[in-house]
C-alpha cells in the first residue's frame, strides 16, 4: 500500500513538480455522481486523490465540506459504500493513491481491525483523521501502519519544533501543513510564510509536506507549489460540485465535467510551479 504513495512522490520528485491532492466528499450528492468525480480526477491532473467520509459531526470543516457531507449522509453514503467507491475506482486505476480522510467515529463504529483490513482490499493507500492526536496511536495509527497503510499527520503554523516529533512519530505517506488557523476555505497566505514553514517541516522529517489551505486558482497551486512537495485542494472542488447542482441538491449532467475542468486549470498551475521558480 505505502508503495504506490512513495513512488507517486518519486515519481513527481524526478519530474521537479509538486503533487495536485485533491479531496471531494464520497457519496455528494449521490453514489453514482461521486464515483464520477473520482474516477475524472486522475485524467484531470490530480496526483493523489483524498476520499472523504462523511459524518454528521466534522469539527474541523468550514460550511462547504459540513454541506457536503450533509448531501452525502442524506443521499444514503455510509462508510461501506465509501470503501465501495475506492474498489470501484480500482477496477480502472491501480496507480493513483488513495487517502480516506475523516473522523474515527464511524471508523471505530465499524472496527478497526475490520476496517483497517477492508480497506487494504479496497486499495487505499493512507490515512487521515483529524480527530485522533499522536496520544491515540495505539487506536488506529499502528495498526494501520503495522499493515501498511500510511497514516498521515496534519501540522499548522502553531505546531512548534517541540510538538513536531511526537506529531510526526509513526506517520508516513506525507506530512499535510494546514497553512491556517481555523477551518478550512479560507484566504490565501502569504507564500513566502508557506515556503518558511515547509522548510522547518523539512527540518524534522524526509516525508514529503503537502500544503492545503483553501486553493481556490491557478494562480494559488502555482504559487504554493514553488516551495511544497504538494498543493491539497478541497473547500474549492466541493464548492465547484455544490455549484452545478439543481435547487434540490442534484447532481446535473454538468457535475462531472464541471470539476474536471477546475482540476484541470490547478494541475496546470501546481505543474507551472517550479518553471516560475528556477526562472
Amino acid at each position: 500500500m505505502t508503495a504506490r504513495m512513495d513512488k507517486r512522490f518519486a515519481d513527481l520528485k524526478a519530474e521537479n513538480r509538486p503533487a495536485l491532492v485533491t479531496y471531494f466528499m464520497a457519496g455528494d450528492p449521490d453514489y453514482e455522481t461521486s464515483l464520477g468525480i473520482m474516477k475524472a480526477l486522475p485524467a484531470a491532473g490530480a496526483d493523489v486523490i483524498e476520499l472523504g467520509m462523511p459524518f454528521s459531526d466534522p469539527m474541523a470543516d468550514g460550511p462547504a465540506i459540513q454541506m457536503a457531507g450533509q448531501r452525502a449522509l442524506k443521499g444514503g453514503q455510509t462508510l461501506v459504500k465509501t470503501l465501495q467507491i475506492a474498489r470501484d475506482f480500482r477496477k480502472t486505476d491501480n496507480d493513483t493513491p488513495i487517502v480516506m480522510m475523516g473522523y474515527y467515529n464511524p471508523i471505530y463504529i465499524h472496527g478497526v481491525d475490520k476496517f483497517i483490513d477492508e480497506a487494504i482490499e479496497a486499495g487505499i493507500d493512507g490515512l487521515i483523521v483529524v480527530d485522533l492526536p499522536p496520544e491515540m496511536d495505539d487506536e488506529l495509527c499502528i495498526p494501520a501502519v503495522a499493515k501498511g497503510i500510511n497514516f498521515i499527520r496534519l501540522t499548522t503554523p502553531t505546531t512548534d519544533d517541540k510538538r513536531m516529533p511526537r506529531v510526526l512519530q509513526n506517520s508516513s505517506g506525507f506530512v499535510y501543513f494546514v497553512s491556517m488557523n481555523g477551518i478550512t476555505g479560507s484566504s490565501l497566505p502569504d507564500p513566502s510564510l508557506v515556503s518558511g514553514a515547509v522548510k522547518r517541516i523539512k527540518g524534522h522529517t524526509e516525508l514529503p509536506v503537502c500544503v492545503g489551505f483553501g486553493v481556490k486558482t491557478a494562480e494559488h497551486a502555482k504559487l504554493i507549489g514553488a516551495s511544497a512537495d504538494g498543493v491539497v485542494v478541497g473547500t474549492a472542488i466541493v464548492n465547484q460540485i455544490a455549484s452545478s447542482l439543481t435547487k434540490d441538491g442534484k447532481a446535473t449532467a454538468d457535475t462531472v465535467q464541471a470539476v474536471a475542468t477546475l482540476v484541470s486549470g490547478l494541475a496546470s498551475g501546481a505543474r507551472s510551479a517550479r518553471l516560475v521558480a528556477a526562472e
